[in-house]
């Protein structure tokens, strides 16, 4: 599966029929085509309340595309799609160790133009997308969301919380690291290896963290700063943590914004990735720190980021937890059989499925070694839940109790708890990158 090209996937021919129904041409875009990749990078901007794309920017987008299943909808006498999607086959890690994954249609791009709403285009692009995936083969699928109403419909469930984090500075009283050989050294970085080192560490560390992809050069070029257009690009600064044999273990990316009624800036930082605890405490203290700063700003943390324990006060340090990474199963069996848990369990799960890709009853298997095996059940369900609930708890992200609470979830509490000692990780998952 791994290595299973989307851009050779043909359209969703039911999605394709509904959409011809209403006169709307629903095609793959041949981005190699300049007047088609120009259209499809204007739509974007536009979905996206960008300004217009020139000439630079379309063609670093068009690089980007070139290496995805790019659709729009096109309407008669209209240059630009009215809609469009973008999609590709990625691993994202799974609870089992480092370099444990499971392969996710990656979803992205979905935009509607404001003159065409209210057609069905929305819903023929998702729904199209998922019939895509699961005749694939993938099991699983994959966005981040700019409106949190919209995808619960199509079976995706939020599974990767993160936080934002606002530190007042000058209250959090610094952080004081002691001086060990094991300490980082802390360096400046131009533009250029910047963006190297931004794309080297995330590599790494995602591997052991749950939740999260792999980048690609576009996004890396502008958490540097490095593409043109971008009126931010002058005020990207970035450091990165170098242990004692040279090797940097951690990066962050970040700009100042001045204060107009005194000498001192905020900062916000872009990107922050770290393989090693060492490293992590070593970016965190150059942030909290800095001379002249009053505020700083990170997202897209795990909740178990170790900030507040770092700081002398840790009301200084305001979490705003919010939905980021959505999944939606398509093949319990082979989604489920993917990670690895952390207790063994034996349940049937009866599942929901409103497109009915992932329907059926499923007797979770685990044993004491953490691996799973999932067949086809008959007998009666220990739990009863949509496809939406199942996707929000796979990673461990989300608690099986507060969705039994909630009423997401039918089971008694004792199932309840078995999933979530099941599915729990040691550690929180996260997704540091928006896709």
């Amino acid at each position: 599966m791994a290595d299973l090209d989307a851009r050779d996937i043909p359209v969703d021919p039911l999605s394709r029929e509904r959409l011809s129904a209403s006169q709307l041409d629903y095609r793959v875009v041949d981005v190699t085509d300049p007047v088609q990749l120009r259209g499809f990078a204007r739509a974007d901007a536009r979905g996206f309340l960008d300004k217009e794309p020139d000439d630079d920017a379309i063609r670093l987008m068009g690089e980007m595309m070139a290496l995805r299943r790019n659709i729009g909808v096109y309407a008669p006498g209209i240059e630009l799609p009215v809609a469009t999607v973008d999609s590709w086959v990625t691993p994202m890690t799974v609870p089992g160790g480092p370099g444990a994954h499971v392969d996710m249609w990656a979803i992205s791009i979905v935009t509607v133009a404001a003159t065409h709403r209210r057609r069905g285009i929305a819903r023929n692009l998702l729904e199209g997308e998922l019939r895509a995936a699961a005749a694939a083969g993938v099991p699983i699928a994959g966005l981040t969301a700019t409106e949190a109403t919209i995808y619960g419909r199509y079976g995706f469930g939020p599974a990767i919380p993160v936080a934002h984090l606002r530190v007042d500075a000058r209250r959090a009283g610094g952080i004081r690291l002691p001086v060990t050989d094991a300490l980082p050294t802390v360096e400046y970085l131009e533009p250029e290896a910047l963006r190297t080192a931004l794309d080297e560490v995330h590599e790494r560390a995602r591997l052991s963290r749950a939740g999260d992809v792999p980048g690609w050069p576009l996004r890396w070029l502008r958490m540097a700063g490095l593409t043109p257009g971008d009126e931010r690009s002058r005020a990207v600064r970035g450091v990165r943590a170098v242990d004692a044999d040279g090797v940097t273990r951690g990066v962050l990316a970040y700009t100042l914004d001045m204060l107009p009624d005194e000498f001192g800036a905020d900062l916000a930082i872009r990107h922050l990735d770290a393989e090693t605890p060492e490293a992590l405490r070593a970016l965190w203290a150059f942030a909290l720190n800095h001379d002249l700063i009053r505020t700083v700003h990170a997202d897209l943390r795990p909740l178990d980021d170790p900030l507040p324990w770092l700081v002398a006060d840790q009301r200084a340090v305001q979490t705003t937890v919010h939905d980021h990474g959505w999944l939606r199963i398509l093949d319990v069996p082979a989604a489920l059989a993917a990670r690895a848990y952390r207790t063994p369990v034996d349940l049937v799960l009866r599942v929901t499925d409103p497109l009915g890709l992932a329907e059926g009853s499923w007797r979770l298997r685990v044993d004491a070694e953490g691996d799973a095996v999932v067949e086809a059940a008959s007998d009666a369900p220990d739990v009863e839940l949509g496809v939406d609930a199942l996707s929000s708890l796979y990673l461990g992200g989300v608690s099986a109790i507060a969705l039994r609470a909630a009423g997401r979830i039918s089971a008694s509490a004792g199932a309840a708890a078995s999933i979530q000692d099941a599915f729990g990780s040691a550690a929180a998952p996260a997704l540091t990158i928006w896709y």
